[in-house]
């Protein structure tokens, strides 16, 4: 499938709408909706259970999430959101007096309060400092003492887009015997990850930004080793072995990552990432990166030619990903002037942040941007 194929898949584009918001919500492409209807006149006229359909879909879109990043669909468990994806491993593992995290301060909350919270328990949190909208990866690394226990960090900052070395981040967390945890969802779907190559050893995502999926569905990656020492802090029906001797009682956790699916998933939403995935595997992952990656640089040089300083005016594509923000102290009004032109886009602590996916083209930034002009 072309970028051009992909980009009538989407209806909100022939409506006149310009989209430029996928880091807050994805947009639903006509496929997605198919499904979605599909879905609701099964469950209304139809066999109304479909759970032996759900199971396999289930599965295929494990398959496919592990295609992605590169594992096993073993090692893939499916969540409501980020959050309590990383609540199963803050929560799961055993923690000292003592032991340390560290985070930085440009972390969406996602990412630090289900840490923060273990300070209960004796946990140490640092922070460290960003410098002009950016945490490199160095920074992190010389913030390491023999206390960390773990290291989590965006794959991409969802305020300032900036896209940090986590290859290097968890090689040098390898050799230091200390779990690195990525929280992927301003990444995933815009560009791609090895989640072997990189060391991760877990992963937190959400499916409703850049993958273009439904709110309430979300997924964990666990490494095999890492898999063995978090203690699932929610036990289920579904989490246990023998899950259909309803009887037995048995708690005895399943050998993969569903040990950390304890009961009823979002079938709606696993429905549509199975979808939009393979959308994205129709077009290609490397094509859809190039595309993200374009339209970024093209927007940052842009916005640069009219003197609106982007965050990542400068930096390599390997720190760029699919989000453009700038400061201006008319961020509100450009927001609404915007709006008011069918333009979305986003204002997130005095930035004004655009977010554009593979499926937007050139002519429609140019379009923002001649709009940005009166608030030179």
């Amino acid at each position: 499938m072309t970028i051009t194929e992909a980009r009538s898949l989407f209806p909100h584009i022939k409506e006149g709408k310009i989209y430029f918001n996928h880091a807050s919500t994805g947009t639903f492409s006509t496929r997605v909706l198919k499904v979605l209807e599909d879905q609701i006149k099964e469950k209304t006229t139809g066999e109304i259970d479909g759970y032996e359909d759900f199971v396999k879909t289930a599965a295929e879109t494990k398959s496919s999430l592990g295609k992605m990043i590169n594992c096993s669909a073993n090692n893939i468990a499916f969540t409501d959101n980020t959050t309590n994806g990383l609540n199963i491993l803050a929560q799961g593992l055993k923690w000292n007096e003592g032991d340390e995290i560290i985070l930085n301060d440009l972390e969406f909350p996602a990412n630090v309060y289900p840490f923060l919270n273990l300070k209960e328990k004796g946990v140490n949190i640092k922070i460290v400092k960003s410098e002009n909208g950016i945490i490199a990866a160095e920074k992190i690394m010389e913030a390491v003492t023999e206390k960390t226990k773990l290291i989590s960090v965006s794959l991409v900052q969802f305020l300032t887009g900036y896209r940090i070395d986590i290859e290097a981040i968890g090689k040098f967390c390898e050799e230091k015997n200390i779990i690195f945890c990525i929280d992927a969802i301003q990444g995933l779907g815009a560009v791609q990850l090895d989640v072997k190559k990189c060391r991760v050893n877990f992963l937190s995502c959400g499916s409703q930004k850049w993958l273009l999926g439904i709110m309430g569905l979300g997924f964990i990656y666990v490494d095999d080793k890492l898999m063995q020492n978090i203690h699932p802090a929610y036990a289920g029906w579904l989490s246990v072995e023998n899950a259909w001797d309803l009887l037995e009682y048995e708690l005895k956790f399943r050998p993969n990552a569903e040990r950390f699916q304890p009961g009823t998933l979002n079938a709606f939403g696993i429905y549509v990432l199975n979808e939009s995935l393979k959308i994205f595997f129709e077009v290609g992952l490397k094509l859809i990166e190039n595309a993200v990656l374009n339209n970024s640089i093209y927007f940052i040089n842009k916005l640069d030619e009219l003197n609106f300083n982007p965050i990542l005016k400068g930096l390599e594509g390997k720190n760029i990903a699919g989000i453009i923000s700038f400061k201006h102290n008319e961020a509100n009004q450009i927001f609404e002037t915007l709006k008011n032109k069918n333009i979305h886009c986003a204002v997130r602590e005095g930035m004004v942040r655009f977010s554009p996916h593979f499926y937007n083209v050139k002519d429609e930034i140019d379009t923002v941007v001649s709009q940005l002009k009166a608030f030179k």
